[in-house]
């Protein structure tokens, strides 16, 4: 059988082609031979082509209204990139726009998606902003028709790309209509938002069908979806594609905190930036080499394929410079690519997901940056994961347990599982009532303080300066359970902050040790009282860091992967058949050179980096990939010592 993770090519463009109507003479300047040359020279080996963009409009020969107004007469713009990309072994999956329309908005007013008063939803009259289409409507028949035509005319299909498919709520006749035919009520939110997803899975389910009907082999891709939703709509997609502009909306975290929750589920992964310095349809600009270095030396780190978004000018030429850039880029992709392919993660740790918002902040973004800073392995997990694989699970506040998950916990448990929790996981809003009663904790309410000071116990004070340390955020009141014991006091301060009472121009000075425990171990489960995750995306405060550090280093034997480096270096384990094991080091630092725009121009390199990694058996040899530079080592106590002699921007140490 051939390995699912080899079937999705590593180095992809996404070439957007989102052309105004009021744009005359559409690909009058494309050359099918220029544009495949152009992407072959440039190591590309997988191009999404478009049919359909958010104007409306199509880019093939069709009789249907909708094909772009000024394309070039005759021009089968589609048809033409397709043959190319195939005469020079590029695969060519199409585009095809779901929710954004305005040809069909434009047509068919009742067709969009309408507000509680009946008005259109859309950023405004006066606004350069997309409508939104409704598929409760006729508009879902409409794009079937579009979509057959394209399954028909180029099959068959090596994919479609199916963009902006998220669930939407809408309150035209269409929608209400067939919320009380189901029994929902349209003045209730929750029910609205239930319809709207049950519209958009019946939605995916009939399009996955309509493209593997007429394509067996065809990729099926449904952009903009909440990755949280990944369990139940795993079944309509052969791959997943990570959405990830960096300088765009996403940040430098979106990839990697989502990444490691997509590769659980067995199916190919890619992450996709673009070749823009800001973000989509930014013509002219284009992202420094090291940025782009970074974010695709970060996907193959990962495990995950390539892809890196473009848009054509309308007259059909591309972007020389861009293509020498992504050429660059993709060349060093594909070098690497002996140690990437088919590599799977190895981890020690899952990690819960405490938020199902695309673009959560707070506790995900914390944790996630804080493991990656501590060399962690580890995966992001939900209720509905397996969790039999890991050393230790991590369940930050903002999870919730309920009696399923908790009977889970349990049996993870017994079967010598290690887990450590924080805030208000494991209790109810107002910690007064334990969730999980396996919590080795007695509940005492919400600390009335909204900050107060941590004092570590001498067991996990390790690199700690000996201070009480400030923790910014709200704690809850708790004393160990029996068996328990505590690892870290909470000290108050001498009142709350208020416009009644305050002291000097920040928090109030701490006053005394309090009976509260700041953390608990028994055995193999620890909690700390503080939101110490959240604190940590807030804040940045080292303390807490070194905090679930100490406390991790009581309940895991071994960490996998330790590395003396600062915490801008990013490490990550990836193990290939036949027992090779690459480790990859990043380092680059994304800087904030504007108030919304992190930037990476500079690479800084790291010498003599001591590394110790956990192995079953002592390797043959251990080098440098890419160099092959042979590196010297040491085995002992199932342990591989070594010096890694140089990361500038990424490094692969292999050992085999």
């Amino acid at each position: 059988m051939t390995n699912p993770l080899r079937t999705l090519p590593s180095r992809q463009i996404h070439l957007d082609f989102h052309t105004s109507p009021l744009i005359g003479q559409v690909g009058y300047d494309f050359d099918a031979r220029t544009f495949a040359r152009q992407m072959k020279e440039a190591h590309v080996n997988s191009v999404t082509v478009f049919a359909k963009c958010h104007h409306g409009h199509l880019y093939y020969n069709t009789r249907r209204a909708e094909r772009h107004p000024n394309l070039k007469p005759g021009l089968n713009l589609l048809g033409e990139q397709v043959e190319a990309l195939h005469r020079v072994g590029i695969r060519a999956p199409i585009y095809v726009s779901v929710l954004w329309d305005e040809y069909a908005a434009s047509q068919h007013p009742d067709w969009m998606v309408r507000e509680a008063d009946g008005k259109p939803l859309r950023a405004g009259p006066l606004s350069p902003a997309w409508q939104l289409l409704d598929l409760s409507s006729p508009y879902q028949d409409y794009l079937a028709e579009q979509t057959q035509e394209v399954l028909k005319l180029f099959k068959p299909v090596d994919g479609i790309f199916f963009d902006i498919c998220w669930d939407q709520p809408s309150y035209s006749d269409y929608a209400t209509s067939a919320m009380k035919r189901q029994g929902l009520n349209p003045e209730n939110q929750q029910d609205m938002n239930t319809f709207a997803h049950k519209v958009a899975l019946a939605f995916m389910k009939r399009f996955h069908q309509m493209v593997k009907k007429a394509s067996p082999n065809a990729s099926v891709y449904f952009n903009a979806r909440p990755m949280s939703n990944l369990a139940n709509e795993i079944k309509y997609l052969e791959q997943v594609e990570i959405e990830a502009l960096p300088t765009g909306d996403w940040g430098y975290l979106y990839f990697p905190k989502n990444v490691r929750y997509a590769r659980i589920f067995g199916k190919p992964y890619l992450g996709m930036t673009a070749r823009f310095h800001k973000s989509w349809a930014d013509f002219g600009g284009l992202k420094p080499y090291p940025a782009l270095e970074y974010e695709t030396s970060q996907m193959i780190a990962h495990g995950a394929k390539c892809s890196i978004g473009d848009q054509m000018h309308p007259r059909g030429v591309l972007d020389q410079a861009a293509y020498d850039l992504i050429g660059r880029v993709y060349a060093r992709v594909e070098a690497a690519e002996p140690y990437t392919e088919n590599a799977t993660p190895v981890t020690q740790i899952g990690l819960f997901q405490a938020s199902a918002e695309r673009f959560s902040s707070g506790t995900d973004d914390g944790s996630v940056r804080m493991l990656t800073q501590l060399k962690h392995q580890f995966d992001v997990v939900r209720p509905e994961s397996r969790l039999d694989g890991y050393e230790l699970l991590i369940i930050p506040e903002g999870v919730e347990i309920d009696a399923k998950l908790g009977d889970k916990l349990d049996r993870y448990v017994k079967k010598g599982g290690a887990i450590l929790l924080s805030g208000l996981a494991g209790m109810d809003t107002c910690a007064t009532t334990l969730s999980w009663k396996t919590l080795p904790v007695q509940l005492h309410g919400l600390s009335p303080y909204t900050s107060t000071y941590l004092r570590f116990g001498q067991e996990i004070a390790q690199d700690v300066p000996r201070t009480d340390h400030v923790m910014y955020e709200r704690s809850v009141r708790v004393t160990p359970a029996k068996g328990a014991t505590t690892l870290a006091r909470v000290v108050e301060p001498y009142f709350e902050r208020s416009w009644e009472h305050f002291s000097s121009h920040f928090q109030t000075p701490p006053e005394k040790v309090s009976r509260y425990a700041g953390a608990v171990l028994a055995g193999r489960i620890g909690y700390i009282a503080y939101p110490v995750f959240t604190a940590f995306a807030k804040h940045g405060n080292a303390p807490c860091r070194l905090l679930v550090r100490n406390v991790i280093r009581k309940l895991l034997k071994q960490q996998l992967l330790e590395i003396e480096a600062p915490t801008s270096l990013e490490a990550t384990v990836m193990r290939q058949p036949g027992g090779r094991t690459i480790v990859h080091l990043l380092n680059y630092s994304p800087e904030r050179r504007t108030p919304t725009l992190d930037l990476v121009e500079d690479v800084f390199p790291l010498y003599n980096l001591p590394m110790s990694l956990r192995l079953a058996k002592a390797p043959r040899k251990v080098y440098l990939a890419g160099q092959g530079q042979a590196v010297d080592f040491q085995y002992a106590d199932g342990r591989v010592q070594l010096t890694v002699p140089e990361v500038k921007g990424h490094q692969m140490i292999v050992l085999e």
